[in-house]
């Protein structure tokens, strides 16, 4: 029992810090523009279901994804904690990808989709993150990420919602801070993936 509760808390852990709801409320806000509360409803909602598809389809085909293309475990292990530590590199050195910077003077809701849930949301780190806990894991371990990942879908969608007042409260300057802070956390997670994979390469 004690070890699906570490499982979960680091399965939270690391949507939380890869997703981080917080940081993407700017980038959310610069797509969405002026558009009136129902279609920023309609986008938020659209956009963290098309997420949650997606992660989900990868951490349920995970194991079937690496016996067709005879990926090992060590291997993904190295080249995603390999991506995920340039995820949180990028973070800490305040750099932002050109698709997150994009600003819309026409409300396109396809936004939702691209770039909002792909990939701001379920992008390369996310989705490795995912398939990395359940390489190895039965099918208990499977569930909980997915339910793990579906309340990081809920946190993700309340945020969106409630953004014009988060930012309003606590400002652009607070936000950057939590995003370096977060950028820390991924770089360690994925340095500690690259460390497992040689460790179960080498038996060691």
């Amino acid at each position: 029992m004690d070890h699906l509760v570490t499982f979960s808390i680091t399965v939270f852990t690391g949507f939380f810090a890869i997703m981080n709801p917080i940081s993407n409320l700017p980038i959310f806000l610069s797509l969405v523009g002026n558009a009136d509360k129902e279609t920023k409803l309609r986008i938020s909602k659209r956009a963290v279901l098309i997420a949650f598809i997606i992660v989900a389809i990868f951490v349920i085909l995970g194991k079937t994804i690496f016996e067709l293309f005879g990926i090992t475990i060590p291997a993904f292990k190295i080249t995603g904690g390999i991506l995920i530590f340039y995820v949180g590199f990028d973070m800490l050195q305040s750099k932002k990808s050109s698709i997150k910077n994009l600003k819309n003077t026409h409300i396109d809701e396809n936004i939702a989709i691209s770039p909002l849930a792909i990939p701001i949301l379920a992008g390369p780190g996310t989705i490795v993150t995912a398939m990395n806990f359940v390489s190895d894991a039965n099918y208990l371990k499977i569930g909980l990420v997915i339910l793990i990942f579906a309340l990081m879908c809920l946190l993700t969608f309340i945020t969106f919602r409630l953004s014009d007042y988060i930012v309003r409260k606590i400002g652009h300057n607070v936000i950057s801070v939590v995003g370096k802070i977060m950028g820390l956390i991924i770089a360690i997670i994925g340095t500690s993936m690259i460390i497992e994979g040689i460790k179960i390469s080498f038996n060691l």
